[in-house]
């Protein structure tokens, strides 16, 4: 997708206060969920306006109003902001780039050679999880999947014919208990560190652990099996957001962690 274009230092795939936010996204629902599953842009504030009927909001974590409060989860933001809602994280998303019948992982991807992924998210106290394919330098893919739900690290291969093998990795945002300035944070991921994980989890973990998630009838030889990736990072192919999450900007940059935020990407509350 942009595998020729000139790509600056930080890239921007989403800003939730742009004019047109999911210009680089496609979205999906739960259709049979139609008051619980759904997409919709408000107020972090205020969670104005509301969706439209039939759809509900959740009632959101309470947020910082006094240092007496004990269930304090920090500041909300004064920005309008994406709220992705479902209790079946699995139907309900947004990805880019945009998931039709006419592109599959063998399609377009995004070709995007940044080694930082940057998501400023908000924990909305619900089981939450994002996705994002990656490429190394001969063309080996694999999918980087983070949760809440996830108590340690896992590889998953096989799960459907041709399917990339999938890593999926325990994710936690900081405790209430922890009084955190705001209920958002921005998680930033080193993609190239990923590269190896497959690899060693692979060593480490037996057959029986793979067959777990996999369905028997799909379930192959070795000989059969999509390589790992392995050696260098390559690019970035796509990225998956899942419900339940409030989400504000997303970004990849090859800045050094050192290096300061642009201004305009950060965050600012009530």
């Amino acid at each position: 997708m942009f595998a020729r274009s000139v790509q600056p230092d930080t890239v921007s795939l989403f800003s939730s206060t742009g004019s047109h936010p999911l210009g680089l996204f496609s979205i999906q629902v739960d259709s049979s969920l139609t008051s619980d599953s759904f997409v919709h842009l408000l107020n972090d504030t205020t969670s104005l306006p509301s969706p439209p009927p039939p759809a509900a909001l959740i009632s959101v974590p309470s947020v910082y109003r006094g240092q007496d409060n004990d269930t304090s989860q920090g500041r909300e933001l004064s920005q309008t902001v994406l709220h992705i809602q479902s209790p079946t994280l699995q139907k309900t998303f947004i990805r880019c780039p945009p998931l039709t019948s006419h592109v599959a992982w063998g399609g377009k991807d995004l070709g995007l050679k940044h080694t930082r992924l940057h998501i400023q998210v908000r924990d909305l106290g619900r089981d939450w999880s994002f996705e994002v394919g990656i490429v190394d330098k001969v063309g080996r893919q694999g999918i980087i999947r983070c949760s809440t739900f996830q108590k340690s690290p896992k590889l998953l291969r096989n799960r459907n014919f041709g399917a990339p093998p999938l890593l999926h990795l325990p994710l936690a945002f900081p405790p209430s208990s922890s009084s955190p300035l705001t209920a958002w944070s921005t998680i930033t991921l080193y993609l190239p560190n990923f590269v190896p994980r497959f690899a060693s989890l692979s060593h480490s973990q037996t057959s029986s652990e793979y067959a777990q998630d996999t369905n028997p009838t799909e379930r192959g030889s070795s000989s059969t099996q999509v390589p790992l990736p392995g050696g260098m990072y390559s690019h970035l192919a796509f990225i998956k957001i899942y419900a339940t999450c409030r989400v504000r900007r997303v970004w990849l940059s090859d800045s050094a962690p050192i290096t300061r935020t642009p201004w305009e990407f950060e965050l600012y509350g009530n």
